[in-house]
Formats: structure tokens, sequence, C-alpha cells
């Protein structure tokens, strides 16, 4: 984004986001400075990503799923986890040419390894207090818990900053952000009408979990594999019968429900399809979840902006386009790159804009969203 001209523009603070999602393919970070007064976003000043150790990964990978001496290893976890915060904090800082005591707070997200908000919880992985010792700069964290306490999943956490960020008078957009797991902003063109949005399903977490188990490669690289196979109608049909894709909002979801197991036991329905197959109809399956989503309860929309990993397989953002189209001929569906911000930034720019909420003591969620009672003011704080 452009830089602003200082004669005009109002007082701003720097704050850094951190983001390390569903796909565990790393840490991405962001400074960015927010207007004092409407915290409106007003310049990026630097970006970092820095990849996960395999042996980190593999870890956290793990400890998705009940193990022995899991709190121990969790603990363990954490504390690698907060060196590559600390990682990318220094990376950000360096780039942006400012130093930590320019810096107002951090807000980190921590690594889910569980979402259950129905068993009244969601538990991120890290460790706050030693990312402030590593940092010297304050940290926000914990981002979830006040809306699950309010009643409300704790997620998706996002839609209120893609509200602030891209929401438009006379035009109603979709924000799809494709992580791990998918979700969408609805963004109604009367700004008046209350903001919604949801999990969808899967984004990349089975494509990634595939590729990786048949291929050896971290991700489907513009969905060139899956675009080799063909798509088998009866595992397709199948998975689409999962029963949360049907459930109304409020919802979210997780690993704790897609993962390889719950895919392997479909499998076993198909037996000898063909590995690109798979591919193939996964692929088709996230891009028609978030599709079917969309005209569900978004059928006015005129232009789908994406965001997250998923932004980066054409051939998944042209599935979703054609899906799309099928029900709305002039549909536009593009990245976020088309309104000034790379796809990969916009959650840890999400997470540096939450903490400038906590620090101004803004509510963040948005009860539509989560289904929390009311507004509440998310994250916790911890001191350099």
């Amino acid at each position: 984004m452009s830089t602003p001209d200082p004669a005009t523009a109002p007082a701003a603070s720097y704050y850094i986001g951190l983001m390390s999602g569903t796909s565990l393919d790393g840490v991405d970070g962001v400074v960015a400075s927010f207007a004092n007064d409407t915290g409106a976003l007003q310049e990026t000043l630097g970006t970092a990503h820095i990849p996960f150790p395999a042996e980190l990964r593999s870890e956290l990978l793990a400890l998705q799923s009940s193990g022995p001496d899991e709190i121990h290893r969790e603990a363990l976890a954490a504390n690698r986890l907060v060196e590559q915060y600390a990682e990318c904090v220094s990376a950000v800082l360096q780039q942006a040419g400012i130093s930590m005591q320019q810096v107002e707070s951090i807000g980190v997200h921590g690594q889910t390894v569980r979402h259950r908000p129905d068993a009244g919880y969601s538990r991120q992985t890290n460790n706050p207090a030693l990312l402030a010792e590593l940092t010297g700069i304050d940290v926000i964290a914990d981002f979830r818990s006040r809306d699950i306490a309010a009643g409300g999943q704790g997620a998706p956490l996002v839609p209120a900053f893609h509200h602030a960020l891209f929401a438009q008078q006379g035009e109603d957009r979709v924000v799809v952000n494709i992580g791990g797991i998918a979700n969408i902003s609805i963004l109604p063109g009367n700004l008046s009408r209350p903001v919604t949005g949801f999990d969808t399903g899967p984004g990349n977490v089975l494509l990634d979990a595939w590729i990786a188990q048949h291929d050896g490669r971290a991700y489907d690289e513009g969905g060139e594999w899956a675009k080799t196979g063909k798509v088998h109608a009866g595992l397709l049909a199948r998975l689409r019968e999962e029963p949360f894709l049907s459930l109304p909002p409020p919802k979210s979801t997780g690993r704790d429900l897609f993962h390889p197991a719950w895919l392997a036991e479909r499998l076993e329905e198909f037996p000898g399809i063909a590995s690109a197959d798979v591919q193939a109809t996964l692929t088709v399956f996230t891009a028609t979840t978030i599709s079917d989503a969309i005209r569900q309860y978004a059928p006015n929309t005129s232009t789908v902006y994406v965001c997250g990993g998923g932004a980066f397989n054409s051939y998944l953002m042209t599935l979703i386009y054609f899906s799309l189209k099928l029900h709305r001929p002039d549909i536009v569906v593009t990245s976020t790159a088309t309104l000034g911000i790379a796809p990969n930034q916009i959650e840890a720019l999400a997470f540096a804009w939450l903490a400038q909420r906590f620090d101004t003591k803004q509510p963040a969620n948005m009860p539509a969203v989560t289904g929390a009672e009311g507004l509440r003011i998310l994250g916790a704080l911890y001191p350099a």
C-alpha cells in the first residue's frame, strides 16, 4: 500500500501480526501502521515468512491428536514455536526499518491444536510470555477464549477485519480465506447491515496431506497434479455427505474433523482410485463447498476476493469461478491482490489489527459470525 501523506494522515501506531495456520507451513509476519483514531490500516511496512523446521511441523501435526505425554510435548513445542515467532519479528522489523521501541504490541494467534467450541474451548499452542521476553515488545494473544466464554465459536476471527479493510458501499462482496480450512466473510453493500461469515469446510488441509503422502510435496502448486486426474463422482458425493457442510452458521471447524483418517475412511468405500484422481476430487470438493456456501448465504455477491494459500492455486480459483458463474454469469473471482494486499498477508495483518483493537479497548468479535452473546474485547496482554 502507498505511504500516506504525513500532512493529512492521522497519527498512527505500529503493530506486528503473526500467524501460523492450519496448513502448518510456517509463520507469516507483518508490521503495519494503523490510524489511532479509526484503526484503519495505513501502511504495511514489512513482511516475512519463516518456514517451520521439519521436526517442529511434525510435532505440531502430531499434537492435533491425543498421544503420550502430550502436555509436556505441547509445552516444549510451544517454546520452539515461539523461537520461530521471534525470528519472524526480527525479520519484519529489519525489513520495515523500525525498532522494537516503535512497536506498540505484537498480535499472535498461536498454533491451533484443538478446536472444540462445542466443549467450550479452543486450544492454541503458544508461550506469549516467552515471546515478550525474547522480543522486548508487549504481546497480545489468546484471542478466541473470550468469544467462546460468551457462547460463541471463537472463529472465524477474520470477518471483522475483512469488513474494516474491504467493505464497499453499494457492492456486495465476499472474502474467502483458503488456508487449511476455508472460511467466508459476507460483506453487504449496505454497510448498515451485519457482516456474517463462517467456516465452509476444508481448504488446503486434505489437498496438502494427500500430495505429501503420495508425491512427497508440501502442496500441489497451481493445482497442476489435480489437473492430471479425473474427478470420481462417487467419492465426491460421499465427501459432500459430511454433516458439517449442511449445518447452519454460526459454525467453525478444523483438523479435529477434516484430517487424513477422515478421508481414508471414505476412500475405503472406493478401492482402486488413482492417487491423482483423489487429488482432483479433493480440489473440486474444496471448490464446491466454498461456492455452495456463497450461493446459499450470499446470492447477491458480485465480487469474490480470495486470500490465503489457496489464492495461489490457479486451478482451484478457476473451479470456484466456474461453479459460481453457473448461477451468476457476471461474478468476478479474484485475489485480494487486486485490492492492494497480497493474499498471504491478510491473516497476519488481521492479528496486528486485533492487537490494535485490544490496545484501544474496542470489541473485535462479531456476534452474527461466531454466535457470541455480544461484542467482546478479545485477547490477553503479556507485557514486555
